[in-house]
């Protein structure tokens, strides 16, 4: 029972419910209304019982006295309408003397015999009474004392005239009630099912999205409607659905190609490892010399595939969000040392340490993982060496510069002045083992993992890289974190090392 209720649609519920409710109104309304009219019939019937009193005794007593039943009295009776009474008269205990009308086998009123005294008693009070057929509907009766003494008189009228007639009304309100309650249903099921339309489209869209259709949308309604309220939170719903769906799809491609790249990166220096060690078992390294060379080869791709590996390690770490050990550091010190690097791994470059603006280098404090920020500075170096010609100077720019709410950013650049790289590469050259040299001539012997580790520990530091072209030529790598004074209890202390200011490596 409790499925099958379940299955039913929540317009059919609804509207059946709107029906139970004015089917128990028109219950309450009939049994109200019959009980009142009752109430209201029994009234009037002791009202007509009282104001007939009189002419009824009358009339029994003339008819017990004088015997008159001579058309005249007859005629008297007829005139007062007193057909429809049934009356008696009775002496001081109880017994008839008279009985209007006397038809024999009719239904009368079964009413006890009482002494005048207690009829005195209860001269204004009305009484209920079952009548001599078993048929009978009752009677409503009346006992008023003569007013000699001798005697009272009793005068009563069938209830069936009553019941009949609340009966019939009774009848003709359910019927009216049952049909305006079918009537009004129909309307209500109509009503209902152009309300509930907009929900059918709310269905329909939701049908559309679970069979893979995720553009899809619900319309838009009034926003102060509650269809136009689910509309809109179901469609921002759809929105954020959309979107990590999208960003699921795109995070699938990347891995795939991550996996891809660097089995491929993995297994170039693995298969230069296994030919020599191929080459070594079949005796085709007897000579000193070969042996030497293939181990110095075993050596180099050994280094490159664990660089490779260390590389993928620091991703991976970045990507699980770790939180920072950050401390104090001005990228001053950073882009000092980095010179003084540069005058020991190429010593044949002129790397400089200058301003934003060319001039004099000046404080850029800010916080975060000194290691992690030392490395980028390092990839950032190594890429620049690597990259462009031998002789090409290079310069290391640090400053601040502002930016929107008053905030400014600590800036450090690393400036060569190279080919440069073209749209097409610069759009791409901070994802995963991205190269430019897509024949993947190793000849640089990067892993193409550097940039795409400087812009993962950027974003962990709330910053940012940004590439842009050298003035003059070339390619200009920014990184930008948020600048970050030192506490003012460390005023005193010193914010920077000494530093080469333009020195020249």
């Amino acid at each position: 029972m409790t499925r099958l209720f379940r299955q039913i649609s929540l317009r059919s519920k609804l509207v059946a419910l709107m029906a139970v409710l004015m089917t128990l109104g028109v219950v309450a309304t009939v049994l109200t209304a019959s009980f009142s009219l009752r109430v209201t019939m029994v009234d009037q019937m002791d009202t007509d019982l009282a104001s007939n009193s009189s002419p009824m005794a009358n009339l029994l007593y003339a008819i017990y006295t004088e015997g008159d039943t001579d058309p005249e009295s007859f005629r008297m009776w007829t005139n007062l309408q007193l057909t429809r009474f049934h009356s008696t008269l009775r002496d001081k205990d109880g017994e008839i003397l008279a009985e209007l009308p006397g038809v024999e086998g009719a239904d009368k009123p079964v009413i006890e015999k009482h002494t005048v005294e207690e009829v005195e008693a209860v001269h204004n009070v009305a009484f209920t009474t079952e009548g001599t057929l078993p048929e009978s509907d009752g009677w409503r009766y009346r006992m008023i004392e003569m007013v000699n003494g001798n005697g009272y008189i009793t005068i009563a009228l069938p209830l069936a005239e009553v019941d009949d007639t609340v009966t019939d009304a009774a009848g003709s309100m359910v019927t009216s009630g049952m049909l305006a309650t079918l009537i009004m249903s129909l309307v209500a099921y109509g009503i209902t099912t152009r309300a509930f339309r907009p929900l059918i489209r709310v269905e329909r869209t939701a049908a559309a999205i679970a069979a893979g259709d995720l553009s899809r949308r619900v319309e838009e309604y009034p926003h102060d409607t509650e269809v136009g309220r689910l509309s809109r939170a179901l469609n921002a719903m759809l929105a954020h659905i959309e979107h990590a769906f999208r960003s699921q799809a795109a995070s699938e491609r990347k891995m795939r190609r991550f996996v891809q790249d660097a089995s491929h990166e993995l297994r170039t220096p693995l298969v230069t490892i296994q030919g020599y060690s191929e080459l070594y078992r079949h005796g085709g390294l007897a000579e000193r010399e070969h042996l030497d060379s293939a181990m110095g080869r075993i050596e180099g791709e050994a280094k490159r595939m664990g660089q490779l590996v260390e590389d993928l390690l620091t991703l991976a770490r970045l990507d699980e969000q770790r939180p920072l050990e950050r401390v104090q550091i001005d990228l001053l010190h950073l882009g000092s040392d980095a010179v003084e690097d540069a005058q020991v791994n190429a010593p044949d470059r002129e790397v400089r340490l200058v301003g934003l603006d060319g001039g004099i280098p000046v404080a850029a404090p800010t916080s975060g993982d000194e290691s992690r920020l030392r490395q980028v500075v390092v990839n950032l170096m190594t890429n620049a060496l690597r990259y462009t010609p031998d002789g090409t100077p290079i310069e290391i720019a640090v400053g601040t510069l502002p930016v929107i709410d008053g905030r400014s950013d600590a800036v450090l650049e690393v400036r060569d002045h190279g080919p440069g790289i073209s749209e097409e590469d610069a759009a791409r050259v901070f994802e995963r083992f991205y190269r430019a040299d897509s024949s993947r001539q190793r000849e640089t012997g990067g892993t193409g993992l550097g940039l795409a580790i400087v812009a993962a520990i950027a974003a962990q530091h709330d910053g940012s890289i940004v590439l842009t072209e050298t003035s003059g030529g070339g390619t200009t790598m920014s990184i930008r974190l948020p600048l970050e004074e030192a506490p003012s209890d460390d005023a005193d202390e010193p914010t920077s090392r000494p530093h080469h200011g333009d020195s020249t490596a």
